[in-house]
């Protein structure tokens, strides 16, 4: 087996070699012996097994890390400290390997040395991580440079000693301190790191927050770009703290009512303990800026030590683009302004985020009769909240109960189903609540209002979607007793689960298909009966909903459908094992 069939150099050391280049590794890395002697050993072993391709010192960044977490180390007043103190990006800078390159050759490490499932899970948490912090940087830089003024033309630099007094802040600095609060305020926030449109909005979060106090300080409205469209009429005069989530929101592809419920419930009281503890201070006030910048730059790099591994501020360096790991092409002009360099590094990353189909829908060979022409979405940030703004137009005005008119149908029954149907989904909503809220070796706990919002929108879509059903069933067999249709519990949990998927669809959930059977057990092949028709009942869902959807059909069809415990078994019985043609299954 080859460790990386990318590389076209294969490792060919002797065990002097191997050991002087992890020796100054560690060196590099001032790493203790203990992890230092188990990260060769277990080189050792695969080296002995295996043919590993590529740079040496690559793999043994690799064992490095992975040795690492391993470790674990006592700390004063915060108990056992995960790890032992050496930070991903400190290993991969040393090792001159790239995040990308990282991430490839750690899944083949991880299989070659059989680590477990809660490592494998770890690097996948980073990678997702990783992804999502890329996609809102691409987002970030054209915000800031639509808020505040270009640093292109911003004075060079003046050399200073420390006698004298201290100078107003560049742009450029509040550019790095912005992002670095973002990442470190959200590195405080697992649960709403769990998707992209919650991580997208603390970031307009904190961009309005350093804007507002720029606007509020009398000396650093330089700062500000005039031509913003946010801007207040009368910027001499206020009294108090402006907000622009609205107009940033209306710009940038925000949802207004989300965003601020971020702000409100969980941005601004976190952001008051941070002055409570003077951890921070006026913000951009020209003696404080500094104490600040250090300030927060120190907390985020204990975090990064203790629980985040991959430090998210390598978006900013000069260096960027060999550390993430997508070499800067050649081009005829040079770059303008400090940020703009930055620019290329952004684009090339689309190429992994190709590979890795993990913010965005796959295209489907099945369904494609549904899909609508398709739609412009310019970025995966303006992809997800335009799926969530769709969700919620198609849900707007209706509640999480049944209207008058199903309420009518269910009373021509005859056998009431109202109760059963209403307990059935509260029962559902709680197990759903309960795993979602619940942290798992894969992903962290969402907050209890993340959940029952999601939940709401799935109950409304529920009750919208069986009254489509229930009056297309009624049309086509009139004077029917539709009791016995309603009384099918799969039929309920599968259309619940199936709104449930959607919604967590639309706000990019790293919960994905198969979590929402799972945590109900339904079986793929009952889900799978129910996708087509969800989708003829419903004319709003989202190109990208649709193809979700499909999508999901394939993996039944292709896999789900056919494991040994499969419902299809059972149907086939009861059906004396004759498979249906084509034309009785549609």
């Amino acid at each position: 087996m080859r460790g990386d069939e990318t590389d076209s150099e294969s490792v060919k050391s002797d065990d002097g070699s191997v050991r002087r280049s992890l020796e100054a590794l560690c060196q590099e890395l001032n790493m203790d012996e203990e992890t230092a002697a188990e990260a060769l050993q277990n080189f050792s072993s695969i080296w002995n097994t295996y043919t590993l391709e590529g740079d040496v010192v690559h793999w043994l960044a690799c064992s490095l890390y992975a040795a690492c977490r391993k470790s674990s180390i006592p700390t004063v007043g915060r108990g056992v400290m995960e790890g032992n103190g050496v930070s991903l990006t400190r290993i991969l800078r040393s090792a001159k390997l790239s995040l990308i390159q990282f991430f490839s050759k750690m899944k083949k490490w991880s299989d070659m040395s059989n680590l477990s499932q809660d490592f494998r899970s770890r690097v996948g948490r980073l990678e997702r991580n990783f992804e999502v912090s890329t996609v809102i940087f691409r987002k970030f830089e054209p915000i800031f440079l639509d808020m505040f003024q270009n640093p292109q033309g911003e004075p060079p630099r003046l050399s200073r000693s420390r006698k004298h007094r201290r100078l107003p802040c560049h742009i450029s600095d509040v550019f790095k301190f912005c992002w670095t609060l973002f990442v470190y305020t959200k590195g405080n926030f697992r649960m709403i790191g769990d998707d992209l449109v919650n991580s997208y909005h603390l970031l307009l979060c904190c961009l309005d927050l350093v804007f507002c106090n720029a606007l509020m300080c009398s000396n650093r409205k330089d700062l500000i770009n005039q031509y913003f469209r946010g801007l207040p009429k009368d910027t001499e005069n206020l009294e108090e703290m402006p907000c622009v989530i609205d107009k940033l929101c209306e710009l940038h592809d925000g949802l207004v009512v989300e965003a601020k419920d971020i702000k409100e419930q969980y941005f601004k009281p976190y952001i008051k303990t941070l002055f409570e503890k003077r951890t921070l201070t006026e913000l951009l006030d020209t003696p404080n800026f500094q104490d600040n910048n250090k300030a927060i730059n120190r907390e985020y790099e204990e975090y990064v030590l203790t629980v985040g591994d991959f430090d998210e501020r390598v978006f900013l360096g000069a260096d960027a683009d060999e550390e993430i790991g997508t070499p800067r092409k050649a081009t005829a002009e040079p770059p303008s302004g400090q940020l703009s360099a930055r620019m290329q590094v952004e684009n090339n990353l689309q190429q992994h985020f190709e590979k890795m189909h993990s913010l965005a829908p796959s295209t489907p060979l099945t369904g494609r009769r549904y899909l609508k022409e398709k739609e412009v979405l310019v970025t995966p940030v303006s992809s997800a909240t335009q799926s969530v703004s769709r969700l919620q137009s198609m849900v707007s005005g209706l509640r999480n109960s049944p209207s008058d008119a199903m309420v009518q149908i269910f009373n021509s029954c005859s056998r009431n189903p109202t109760e059963s149907i209403l307990n059935r989904v509260k029962t559902m909503g709680e197990r759903f609540k309960q795993a979602y809220t619940k942290p798992t070796d894969d992903l962290p706990g969402a907050h209890m209002d993340f959940s029952e919002n999601r939940l709401k929108l799935a109950e409304i879509l529920y009750f919208k979607i069986l009254e489509n059903i229930m009056t297309q069933e009624m049309k086509r067999i009139q004077g029917k007793d539709m009791a016995v249709l309603l009384e099918q519990e799969v039929l309920h949990c599968s259309l619940l689960a199936c709104c449930l998927e959607v919604v967590l669809f639309a706000y990019s959930s790293q919960r994905t298909f198969p979590w929402i059977l799972e945590i109900f057990q339904i079986p793929p092949f009952y889900f799978y009966k129910v996708i087509e028709v969800f989708i003829r009942s419903e004319e709003g869902l989202s190109r990208d909903m649709v193809k979700h959807l499909n999508s999901i059909e394939e993996q039944v069809l292709e896999s789900k459908a056919w494991t040994k415990d499969s419902a299809l078994w059972t149907a086939l019985s009861n059906s004396n094992n004759k498979v249906p043609t084509v034309e009785e299954g549609n």
